[in-house]
């Protein structure tokens, strides 16, 4: 199994940058396929970013392009969101998740298998 915990969220004002960690335990992490996702209140989950196991595909939600980032570093089983140019529309908590096989790109909840506590994500107007 793999158990993923979030930090980096907080409070921060529009325009502002925020990095999100996802740390992950395990011996096989590059194996997996990792992926961001975000709910703000009243909504459904929304995908928001994934990268394969090896680090050199991306996909990302369209309205996201150019503002995030989402990167990994296997040594240390992390993954990574930055996320610069916020906008009040961005506030959500932000869930980490792992799918498998690591090769393939996942856009859907049902398609991962372990999940983070998620972190908040706040952006004042």
């Amino acid at each position: 199994q793999v158990q993923m915990v979030e930090s980096g969220g907080g409070l921060v004002q529009a325009g502002g940058s925020l990095r999100l960690s996802c740390a992950a335990s395990g011996r096989s992490f590059s194996n997996y396929a990792m992926g961001w996702f975000r709910q703000a209140p009243g909504r459904d989950s929304e995908f928001v970013a994934a990268i394969n196991g090896s680090g050199g595909l991306t996909e990302y939600l369209v309205s996201v392009k150019g503002r995030f980032t989402i990167s990994r570093d296997n040594a240390k089983n992390t993954v990574y969101l930055q996320m610069n140019s916020l906008k009040p529309e961005d506030t959500a908590v932000y869930y980490c998740a792992a799918s498998f096989p690591g090769s393939r790109l996942f856009r859907h909840v049902s398609e991962y298998t372990y999940w983070g506590q998620g972190t908040q994500v706040t952006v004042s107007s």
